[in-house]
């Protein structure tokens, strides 16, 4: 039940009716239904609706201005962006950053397929889109581009070859020497890398020529007995017609012998070849349990591949100085692994 209470206010005197707690309680209930039908309304109708705000485009110096009304601020900004230096993604970003109001920012096409951010703005400002903020959507005509003169294009070449020298001017030297810098470092860890290997590598060379040797020299022996045998059964135990096919003989079974050495190398019997055939099998046969010779040939391919990339780079023609004769370059080919 509501009660009466007297204001003075100016001299004047008041009488206002207070309400019980029992009706501030209704009017409570009643102003919660009323809220929450409201918000039920709204929540039913999230969809983005269209709004008679408009967005604009104009291009300044070959530029895209974009002119977006702000959700948040009820005013309009204005976008500059890169045809080829900026994205979709970044213009997003370039909303959300100016009004925080923007919980959420998406661009459509005609057809209603959602364009990706990676899209950059040339490609979008080809045909019209939609916007959409929050709750809003915007329908966006892009201006027509008219086709681009001779004499422009020309000029435009000619800019971007300037641009490039100027690049190239600027930073191709300092990347130029990182890269060397880089392969400096990478040749030396490989260097260090490799030394053990190298020593190992070097040791067994010298057993195997040491090994090779020694049969050489038997070879040298045995064939000596075997003129002093000969010699001695000719002239002094029996005479010559007795030894006569004993030389033919053994001569021939020499030749066989060299034969069956073609047939199962497959080389011919010349004393360097049969030298380098045994320095190999003695190498290879040392080196299983000395030497990694994967792990070698590995680090030895990547050593000239350092060296060839290094030497490349440093050219005359890559770092623009004058031309002069070279010796001929040695590619990573040439390297032959240990097999």
């Amino acid at each position: 039940m509501a009660t009466k209470s007297w204001i003075r206010f100016q001299g004047v005197v008041f009488c206002r009716n207070t309400p019980s707690s029992s009706q501030v309680q209704n009017k409570c209930r009643i102003f919660l239904r009323s809220g929450h039908s409201l918000l039920l309304q709204r929540s039913l109708c999230s969809s983005a609706t269209p709004t008679t705000e408009s967005v604009s485009i104009n291009y300044n110096n070959g530029i895209p201005q974009i002119l977006v009304p702000l959700p948040s601020r009820q005013e309009r900004c204005q976008f500059t962006l890169k045809p080829l230096g900026n994205t979709v993604g970044d213009f997003i970003q370039y909303l959300q950053d100016e009004d925080g109001g923007i919980d959420r920012a998406a661009i459509y096409s005609e057809d209603g397929l959602r364009v990706a951010k990676c899209t950059d703005i040339a490609t979008l400002l080809q045909s019209n889109f939609r916007l959409e903020l929050n709750d809003r959507t915007y329908s966006v005509t892009s201006p027509p581009i008219g086709p681009i003169d001779h004499d422009d294009l020309v000029q435009l070449y000619d800019v971007k070859s300037l641009l490039s020298k100027l690049h190239s001017t600027l930073n191709v030297e300092e990347h130029q020497l990182q890269r060397e810098r880089d392969l400096i470092s990478k040749l030396e860890d490989l260097k260090v890398e490799i030394e053990p290997l190298e020593k190992s590598k070097l040791n067994l060379e010298l057993y195997s020529k040491k090994r090779v040797n020694r049969l050489a020299w038997m070879g040298l022996g045995m064939m000596g007995i075997q003129f002093g045998l000969f010699a001695r059964l000719t002239w002094w135990e029996y005479s010559w017609d007795i030894m006569e096919p004993v030389t033919y003989f053994a001569t021939y079974a020499t030749s066989m012998a060299m034969f069956a050495y073609y047939c199962v190398t497959k080389e011919p019997y010349e004393f360097p070849i049969v030298r380098d055939r045994e320095f190999l099998k003695s190498f290879h046969k040392s080196a299983r349990t000395k030497l990694d010779i994967n792990k070698y040939n590995q680090l030895k391919t990547a050593i000239y591949q350092t060296e060839y990339d290094l030497k490349r780079l440093r050219d005359p023609l890559q770092v623009h100085l004058p031309i002069k004769e070279l010796e001929p370059k040695k590619s990573p080919e040439d390297f032959k692994p240990l097999v």
